[in-house]
């Protein structure tokens, strides 16, 4: 035996493998070549004891060489083989993997779609800052301190380590309570007529359940001019429910007191659910509205004389209204959520079913 037999048999072995057609054909021609009882390569490897120890030195390694080269020119044949088979396998007529894409929070989509209905509808879209000073969340809104109003907001109140704050000429800061800050804000620096939205973050210091949360997003709405009055509020928010419910939807008005507006309302909306008979088709009582066939969705009502003269306003000139309601309130009825703290909760899976 001869290196020149070991180049050969090698030489023999890659062309037979290129020639190989599928794994039946390759598992012959391993028996043939690596097989342990008649491989050819075997034969050699036996033929070993029967040299000189001058030949073992190089006949050996030259054997181990080529079993080995020889085992992986078998494994890429595999590996070749195995990637035609799974080519010709692939079904042209299956439909596509579908490719895992993130998801909007319900609030973002619903706080979207309010935006876009109220910009067509000519209403500009403001924003403020969530630390407010006492004078923009309270006093300028006709909440002056001591009064009994102001147990009606459980404010964060905001500690400062700086001398300016601990004179008494300074303002006490805290964490908005409301939107309704940004209304003065805006009217400070902008001349009637006008109508704005503002959405946001709030805060209030109370006990977290079903349907409170110490941190919350409200939308708030303005509109003054000369000769703005209840009728205009009632056609913008009946339009605003019709777009938002992709219904028509009865509305109704009720007086109530919040001291940044005189006269005072809550709106109602008939049951989504129930359509406003408080029974469901089956039967059922409706949990959505409590059988009583309406929600309550917003606060408004004429902004308050006081209001205007804070921001610097003639109110014997001009008036308008104001309105606030809660976006997770309007998410919880659009979607039938029953838990405010399920936005919160960080659950994917509860944002991958919108």
């Amino acid at each position: 035996m001869k290196k020149t037999d070991i180049t050969q048999l090698y030489q023999e072995i890659s062309e037979q493998l290129s020639a190989a057609k599928d794994a039946q054909a390759l598992e012959a021609l391993r028996v043939r070549y690596l097989g342990r009882k008649d491989g050819e390569v075997t034969k050699l490897v036996k033929q070993l004891p029967q040299m000189s120890v001058e030949e073992r030195r190089t006949m050996g390694p030259a054997l181990n060489t080529l079993k080995r080269d020889a085992e992986a020119l078998f494994s890429e044949t595999l590996e070749r083989l195995s990637g035609a088979k799974k080519k010709r396998a692939i079904d042209v007529t299956m439909p596509g993997k579908k490719i895992p894409v993130g998801h909007l929070h319900p609030l973002t989509r619903v706080e979207r779609e309010i935006r876009e209905i109220f910009l067509a509808m000519n209403f500009s879209v403001v924003e403020g800052p969530e630390v407010e000073s006492e004078h923009y969340n309270f006093d300028a809104l006709n909440i002056p301190k001591d009064h009994p109003a102001r147990d009606m907001w459980d404010t964060f109140w905001l500690k400062t380590n700086s001398k300016e704050h601990q004179t008494k000429r300074a303002e006490r800061l805290l964490l908005r309570t409301h939107t309704s800050p940004v209304q003065i804000r805006y009217m400070e620096q902008h001349k009637p007529p006008f109508q704005i939205i503002v959405p946001g973050r709030v805060f209030r210091y109370e006990a977290t359940d079903a349907s409170h949360e110490v941190n919350f997003y409200q939308v708030e709405g303005l509109m003054v001019g000369k000769d703005v009055s209840l009728a205009n509020f009632k056609f913008v928010i009946t339009e605003f429910f019709k777009r938002l419910f992709k219904k028509d939807i009865a509305i109704r008005l009720r007086p109530s007191y919040f001291p940044f507006v005189e006269p005072g309302l809550e709106v109602d909306v008939a049951c989504v659910k129930c359509g406003g008979k408080g029974r469901l088709r089956d039967g059922g009582a409706c949990t959505l509205c409590k059988e009583s066939g309406w929600l309550e969705v917003m606060g408004a009502g004429m902004v308050h004389p006081h209001v205007f003269e804070a921001a610097g306003y003639n109110p014997r000139e001009l008036q308008g209204f104001a309105f606030g309601l809660g976006l997770e309130r309007i998410a919880m009825i659009k979607y039938n959520i029953p838990d405010i703290r399920l936005f919160y909760s960080g659950d994917l899976r509860f944002i991958k079913q919108f």
